[in-house]
């Protein structure tokens, strides 16, 4: 009876029991669908973080590659509207300037090895008054030149006065950006110096044509009236086209128009300045060493090492068959790119293992003597390249090129390797002594004519027009510490001569591109130097006195190279160390 009545019930409310497992079944089946749904949301927000983290950090490489690139523009470059005056010259109380000298590095030039696709590189510069003044005037004047080329006789007779063409980048020719460069540090020269040095003061009228000047052709001058001294300036150079044109630059802008027709260029046989003191078996003893340490750096880092290869493979038209490309001739070949606002190269290498090569014509190292200008360097130059471009398959059968470009990554892992490498150099003991070497003829002549100028002497302006291994070298002999191994295009180095109103104490001032640098070198540092006002700002600047170089340069320094004078440090060693 109970086992009838249970399973009535149970047919009864069969219905009810259906509705509560459907209920529960749809209760799990919601809370799962929500589950699933937050797990996929949350999986989207790490997603979205992630994303948001990457683009973040790919805007910050960005920046900091923007940044990175400016500043080598900025820095390597030297673009003219950036050359200013600096802490040159100014009014030292108590004090009288009796003589500067100069010495530049030459302007913005064509790259020094064969590069491709560079005749599409505008290396012209427009815009600048000064510039197209100074044209102007070379184009309309027949005194001293003739269209366009200095007529005076001398060494550099028949030089052109400006790059043989406006928009071209030729293989090491000054451009005419780096024409205005020098323009602009000339009229830096004449705020700085040229009323306190009188270098516009006219010849009393008493006196006789032939002691003011030497005309620009060399015969009698009774009817060439001479209005201004040239006596007063002196004027050497390297017998290269961008060197002349750069001194001749800047001299326009320094002295009235009158005054730099009429002046004389000498000329220096070396790149260094050596003058007489020249041939030194040691400094290219060290050189080599130096290349050799060079090359170790780099083969230490392979994967710079591989960057460099194929840039200089993409770069370079006469790319070395065998060994590693040169990190200098590929950063002095991009740069042509960057100083000009080019867009960085691209080429099509061809796959093809059997295509010719050329070979490198950039092994020529002009170290010592400089007689002939690099354009009319013939004899050395590879052979008219008559091969069929990279492109073009005459068979049908070579593969597919692959289309290279450089990219701003190249670019500033070179431009990082080689500052880094280039400051460990730069502090080197074997750097110091090639610097030592080098520079000792140069320094001579400067403090010969340090002694002329607080002697009376007419002399009170002397230019050196040189290259960056020109100033390299005196910068390392004297010690002078730089941020940067790398002499930006139109860099100058200024000595100034100063005398004491009070008594006959004399001092020099050395800057380097406006900066005053004087207490930084060793023979001035370490209050050896005195700190005087400055112009009516409340600035300072640094004097050393001149018996401080002179003693420098007869008593002390050959003692890095353990000798007692110029003969003895040049014998090379057998081990190649002193």
């Amino acid at each position: 009876m109970l086992l009838k009545d249970i399973a009535r019930f149970s047919l009864q409310h069969r219905t009810l029991y259906c509705y509560l497992i459907l209920s529960i079944w749809i209760f799990l089946l919601i809370a799962g669908m929500y589950k699933y749904i937050g797990s996929i949301e949350a999986s989207n927000s790490v997603l979205s973080s992630k994303t948001f983290l990457f683009k973040k950090q790919q805007l910050l490489l960005e920046e900091q590659d923007r940044i990175r690139a400016k500043k080598i523009n900025d820095e390597d470059c030297n673009h003219p509207p950036q050359i200013g005056l600096g802490e040159e010259g100014g009014t030292l109380e108590g004090w009288s300037l009796q003589g500067v000298l100069l010495l530049i590095r030459h302007g913005d030039r064509g790259p020094m090895t064969h590069v491709r696709g560079i005749d599409s590189v505008d290396c012209g510069f427009e815009g600048d008054s000064v510039l197209t003044r100074y044209n102007h005037y070379l184009t309309n004047s027949s005194s001293s030149t003739t269209a366009g080329h200095w007529m005076k006789t001398g060494p550099f007779h028949g030089f052109p006065l400006l790059p043989s063409s406006p928009r071209a980048c030729l293989l090491g020719q000054l451009t005419q950006k780096g024409v205005a460069q020098l323009l602009r540090v000339g009229d830096v020269i004449r705020q700085a110096y040229a009323h306190a040095l009188a270098l516009y003061t006219r010849p009393p009228a008493h006196t006789s044509t032939s002691s003011r000047t030497t005309p620009y052709n060399a015969t009698d001058t009774t009817n060439i009236p001479a209005m201004y001294n040239t006596d007063d300036i002196v004027i050497y150079s390297t017998r290269y086209r961008r060197t002349f044109q750069s001194a001749m630059a800047l001299m326009f802008s320094l002295v009235p128009p009158e005054k730099w027709q009429y002046l004389q260029i000498q000329e220096s046989h070396s790149l260094s300045f050596c003058f007489a003191d020249c041939a030194c078996p040691q400094a290219d003893n060290l050189k080599k060493q130096l290349d050799k340490d060079g090359k170790q750096v780099l083969g230490a880092h392979p994967a710079i090492g591989a960057i460099v290869q194929w840039m200089g493979a993409t770069i370079l038209q006469n790319q070395p068959t065998v060994g590693q490309s040169n990190p200098l001739e590929v950063r002095d070949a991009i740069l042509s790119h960057i100083c000009h606002d080019a867009p960085l190269p691209c080429r099509k290498i061809s796959l093809n293992p059997q295509e010719p090569r050329l070979t490198s014509s950039s092994t020529q190292d002009p170290q010592d003597v400089i007689n002939i200008d690099q354009d009319d360097i013939t004899f050395n130059q590879p052979p008219p390249n008559t091969e069929e471009p990279d492109d073009v398959d005459p068979t049908g059968d070579q593969e597919p090129d692959i289309e290279g470009c450089v990219e701003k990554s190249h670019v500033a892992a070179l431009m990082s390797y080689t500052q880094w490498a280039g400051l460990k150099e730069w502090k080197s003991l074997k750097m110091r002594q090639q610097g030592l070497l080098r520079a000792y003829g140069f320094l001579r002549n400067i403090v010969g004519y340090m002694l002329k100028m607080i002697s009376g002497d007419k002399v009170k302006f002397v230019l050196y027009s040189g290259h960056d291994k020109t100033m390299e070298y005196l910068m390392a002999a004297l010690a002078l510490s730089s941020e940067t191994p790398f002499i930006p295009y139109a860099s100058r180095l200024a000595f100034e001569v100063y005398k004491s109103d009070k008594d006959t104490q004399f001092y020099f001032r050395l800057l380097y591109n406006g900066q005053d640098v004087t207490n930084t070198i060793a023979l001035c540092e370490g209050g050896k130097s005195l700190s005087v006002p400055r112009g009516i700002r409340g600035d300072r600047a640094n004097l050393c006195p001149i018996e401080n170089i002179i003693r420098f340069l007869h008593d002390d320094y050959f003692l890095p190279l353990n000798a007692t004078n110029f003969k003895d440090a040049c014998l090379a060693q057998r081990d190649g160390y002193f």
